[in-house]
């Protein structure tokens, strides 16, 4: 019974020693400054990030599978009234809405790669089904990387 409870000591003892560095390194995180507010981002100015291809399910086309493209990018804001998009430094994450398929066929060869592209009208993601939190609907690619 003995070697019992002091077995259970040793392990408790054990594991008080190692959360208590995990503990203190938490303590100091919160006196971290808050992130600053991405950089804003107007019409007429240049989005360069990474772009992904999704797919993803249309609810208003019957639940097809549709291509969706995203740039990701450093955090920005927008311009009033979308600001941070609820967000504390702004997207990272923009959706490019081809507006024809000459547009999306464009953006498909450049899956994967680093684009830039001209925003010429840009809010915050508002329905259920965008993957991004700021949605381009109006753009044109400028420099292929």
């Amino acid at each position: 019974m003995t070697k019992l409870f002091a077995t259970r000591l040793a392990l408790v003892a054990t594991m008080m020693m190692l959360a208590t560095p995990a503990i203190s390194a938490q303590q100091g995180d919160d006196a971290a400054p808050p992130p600053k507010p991405g950089k804003p981002i107007n019409t007429g100015d240049v989005l360069s990030g990474e772009l992904n291809a999704m797919k993803v399910r249309d609810a208003k086309n019957g639940g097809k599978k549709v291509a969706t493209y995203q740039i990701t990018s450093e955090p920005r804001r927008l311009p009033p009234p979308n600001g941070l998009c609820n967000l504390e430094t702004g997207p990272e994450t923009f959706q490019l809405v081809p507006s024809g398929d000459a547009q999306a066929a464009q953006l498909k060869t450049f899956a994967g790669k680093e684009i830039s592209v001209k925003v010429d009208e840009v809010a915050c993601a508002s329905d259920p089904g965008q993957m991004s939190e700021a949605v381009i609907t109006k753009w044109s690619i400028i420099r292929k990387q």
